[in-house]
């Protein structure tokens, strides 16, 4: 900086470097990469309503594996002894593996379970996002995550929710194995920034076209849970 020192307008000289930097500055942050990109600061207007072309089913008719064939199944795979509260499960982590959000789904703000699931479990329900995702891809179609509702519960999660008056939490949850989880049907997160959008009811069809592939492969069991809006699985293998 020595040289300004000697030049007869240092005032302006300093104000144009200043000024340059200003403009540097909002260059960056304006452009991928930088804090606060364009694309963030503009809302994306959807406006083009798009389909899966897929047929649709009736997921009562096709979803209706029992709760006694699930609890079986789980007994088979998943852990020996269910934990009776989250100390328990805590001890326990070295059996089960650890589901995180990721691109292909959300895990929701649990609270009355715990982000873990036998490793079986959790590779199935990779495979369920990949199915997923590969299929609105093949089809040219936006990008969405699906919503993971529940995943491990405590023997005393279990017992909160009866008293919360969930029709659905039995004595013998197969939840409590940590290889069974619950996928929303309702709601989905578009991920793709694009004009266009998909109704949950489609998305909902793509969802359970990938369940019901997985289902009559033989690797998991699903119930249609209405009242509780999901899709109830368990892993079976």
């Amino acid at each position: 900086m020595e040289f300004i020192k000697n030049l007869p307008n240092k005032k302006l000289v300093l104000l144009a470097i200043a000024g340059l930097i200003i403009v540097v500055g909002l260059i960056w942050i304006c452009t991928p990469g930088g804090e606060y990109s364009k694309s963030e600061q503009v809302a994306v207007v959807e406006d083009t309503l798009v389909a899966y072309p897929g047929r649709t089913f009736s997921y009562k008719d096709k979803f209706r594996d029992t709760q006694a064939k699930q609890v079986r199944a789980a007994k088979a795979i998943g852990l020996k002894s269910p934990p009776q509260n989250r100390q328990e499960a805590a001890k326990m982590r070295g059996q089960l593996s650890l589901i995180k959000s990721n691109d292909n789904y959300v895990v929701d703000s649990l609270t009355h379970s715990i982000p873990y699931l036998v490793p079986a479990a959790a590779r199935e329900l990779e495979r369920i996002g990949e199915g997923f995702a590969e299929i609105l891809q093949r089809n040219g179609l936006p990008h969405y995550r699906f919503y993971v509702t529940s995943v491990l519960r405590t023997k005393d999660d279990v017992k909160h929710l009866q008293k919360s008056g969930n029709v659905n939490a039995t004595s013998q949850s197969c939840h409590c194995y940590g290889t069974t989880f619950d996928l929303a049907y309702f709601r989905f997160d578009k991920v793709s920034r694009t004009r266009e959008y998909m109704h949950q009811d489609n998305l909902k069809l793509v969802l359970g076209q990938v369940l019901l592939n997985e289902q009559r492969a033989g690797r998991i069991y699903v119930k249609y849970e209405y009242k509780q809006a999901c899709f109830h699985i368990t892993v079976r293998e």
